[in-house]
């Protein structure tokens, strides 16, 4: 096998002097095997990210920024786009130099001009008591800090860190970030209940499949198709056989861990207890973990950013009904799932059941960063007669949406209207507001539009924050 290529970089140079690739031009990938010889053209530009104005307002009140969020969702390349100055603490051939300088003279790693990125600040944890000292006796915005989602060994650390250092999770793309999403109907103005919105969905269900097993990672989006798919599992592979050992420093199987991820994708959407995921490990994996390992393995999980699950909402309602309080299991990227299972865009069609449960958790996603830029956070409501709601916004002021998520079809839009419909009625109004909006998130649907009865039908092709 043998192969060549060409790479035209636009590029610029960081206040420090070093490279910041900022746009690939162009990317021609030629390779010899016994198919015929396939060009694989790539253009890579900077997306903008909601982040990017969220960074922006955090640093304006905090002497700097810790960015948090999964492993190749973004957050150096966004934190590079307001950076006057970089540190990447994992230079090649620099590490063990800028941590012996970390512990010695931590003031020169942090100067430069501000705002400063330090990358891969978690090789020398040592640098936050520093940081959060210069964020006290100096200007705001100073410092923005990134690295691996595995969590940096605060065991020395004196100082927490609070009212000095903000923090700032990034996930991965939604499809109005990598330019998928017409962007017709914002969430935002959905609040202010408008009497029309309108939107033309360009999606078909082939391409819903497609997003859902291709991801929001941001490399991905500009990549062939069939090279896009690969991304979600060699991130999987990742996670598996080296990101989940560093957590904690725990030996874990991978092929467990594998295991234990393909019950988590089976369970996407429920509230599937350590106990259920035992059983289902049995059942389907010929294989069994002890609950207490089982948890284990899952905090791991949420620690590295691989899992997000939906904290229950817990509204004032005018019945006595018991309302589910256990988190909703999601991972923080449909892909994970349909790459845990091995499925592909042609899997999910041909299983729409399986199809709308991972459908659903990329409308989580989507719906969370959307929110996260109006100060707002997704539940899920639960109660133990079955009544459910997929996710509620609940913004900091008290106002929220009630959310369905649907794939698409009338009678599953009808089945969304009649269970958003009852929990309203539910509600005790004399106790907390009414809903400010009720919608029906759907993949597979030509028009976003409002019904007559004030619901919102929107497709994820329509929306953004």
């Amino acid at each position: 096998m043998g192969g060549r290529f060409f790479v035209k970089w636009v590029n610029e140079f960081s206040s420090n002097g070093r490279i910041i690739f900022r746009q690939m031009a162009e990317f021609k990938f030629f390779f010899v095997t016994l198919h015929p010889v396939k060009a694989i053209n790539m253009e890579m530009t900077y997306k903008k990210r909601i982040a990017d104005g969220l960074l922006q307002r955090k640093l304006a009140g905090k002497g700097a920024v810790l960015i948090e969020g999964a492993k190749w969702c973004g957050k150096t390349t966004t934190a590079e786009q307001i950076a006057q100055s970089v540190k990447y603490m994992t230079e090649t051939g620099m590490v063990e130099q800028n941590v012996e300088l970390a512990r010695l003279n931590p003031k020169l790693i942090l100067k430069g001009d501000i705002p400063r990125l330090i990358d891969e600040w978690q090789v020398a944890p040592q640098l936050w008591d520093s940081i959060r000292f210069e964020s006290d006796h100096g200007p705001l915005g100073q410092f923005v800090l990134t690295g691996s989602s595995v969590p940096a060994d605060m065991s020395h650390v004196i100082h927490s860190g609070t009212g000095r250092i903000g923090w700032l999770k990034m996930r991965p793309m939604s499809l109005w970030e990598s330019q998928e999403s017409t962007g017709e109907v914002s969430l935002a103005e959905l609040f202010n209940a408008p009497a029309q919105i309108g939107g033309i969905n360009e999606m078909d269900i082939e391409k819903i499949a497609f997003l859902t097993c291709r991801g929001g990672w941001p490399l991905a989006v500009d990549m062939e198709p069939e090279i896009a798919l690969d991304q979600a599992f060699d991130y999987v592979e990742s996670v598996e056989k080296r990101d989940i050992q560093k957590v904690d420093g725990v030996d874990r199987d991978p092929v467990r861990v594998h295991r234990l991820l393909r019950s988590l994708a089976r369970n996407q959407g429920s509230q599937a207890s350590f106990g259920t995921i035992k059983a289902d490990l049995m059942a389907n994996e010929a294989d069994t973990l002890s609950e207490d390992t089982i948890s284990s393995y899952c905090k791991a999980l949420k620690q590295i950013f691989v899992v997000e699950d939906s904290e229950a909402w817990n509204p004032n309602l005018r019945s006595k009904s018991a309302i589910r309080t256990s988190d909703t299991r999601y991972f923080t990227d449909p892909s994970i799932a349909t790459a845990a299972l091995g499925l592909g865009p042609n899997d999910l069609i041909n299983d729409l059941n399986t199809f709308g449960l991972l459908f659903e958790t990329m409308a989580v996603r989507d719906l969370r960063v959307y929110a996260e830029a109006l100060n707002g956070r997704v539940y899920h409501f639960r109660d133990r007669n079955g009544l459910e709601c997929d996710a509620v916004v609940h913004l900091r002021d008290g106002r929220y949406g009630l959310v369905e998520v649907k794939l698409g079809g009338d009678k599953l839009i009808k089945e969304g209207v009649d269970a958003l419909n009852l929990l309203t009625e539910k509600i005790d109004p004399e106790k907390m507001k009414m809903p400010s909006f009720k919608m029906i998130l759907i993949g597979v649907g030509t028009y976003a539009y409002r019904r007559e009865d004030g619901i919102y039908v929107v497709p994820i092709g329509c929306l953004k924050d």
